[in-house]
């Protein structure tokens, strides 16, 4: 009579029927949703310091919310094209530092928000050089840091 081997009869049973194992949720999504909510509450915490360090007056521009967006869009600019173009980077680094910093940072929500007040202060015309000033300048910036960080890697690497 021939006895099974202890490792040959656990993988049997693991490759039976009803006995599905599931991989641990630590290497699954864990670590990504736990990066990028720590990622997020250290940029949602610089974006509100920002506010707290320059506050907008009723009714006037949305400095704050404008500046912290567009130079979010430009790092994220940078970012993209280091760790896509020169930089082999860890799995979690782009869901903490590009989804959850820079999404935590930057507050297209805020950017909604401050238009319907303005509009609802009186400040149409202010509401409407806002919207398209953020999405304008957001993109611009988004492109120029992406074409200065490849040409700057280019002359680097003659």
């Amino acid at each position: 009579m021939r006895v099974p081997h202890p490792k040959s009869a656990e993988r049997t049973r693991s490759l039976m029927p009803g006995r599905i194992r599931r991989p641990s949720s630590w290497h699954g999504q864990g670590p990504v949703v736990a990066v990028v909510s720590l990622g997020g509450a250290l940029g949602a915490t610089a974006r509100y310091a920002a506010s707290l360090l320059w506050p907008t007056m009723t009714g006037g521009f949305p400095w704050t919310t404008f500046v912290v967006n567009l130079a979010g869009c430009a790092v994220i600019g940078v970012f993209m094209v280091v760790i896509t173009e020169v930089w082999a980077a860890h799995r979690l680094v782009r869901p903490f530092f590009g989804t959850g910093v820079l999404g935590g940072f930057t507050t297209f929500s805020t950017y909604a928000v401050d238009i319907q007040r303005l509009v609802d202060t009186g400040h149409p015309r202010t509401a409407l050089a806002y919207l398209f000033a953020t999405v304008l300048g957001a993109l611009a910036v988004v492109w120029l840091a992406m074409t200065t960080t490849r040409q700057a890697l280019a002359r680097r690497q003659r």
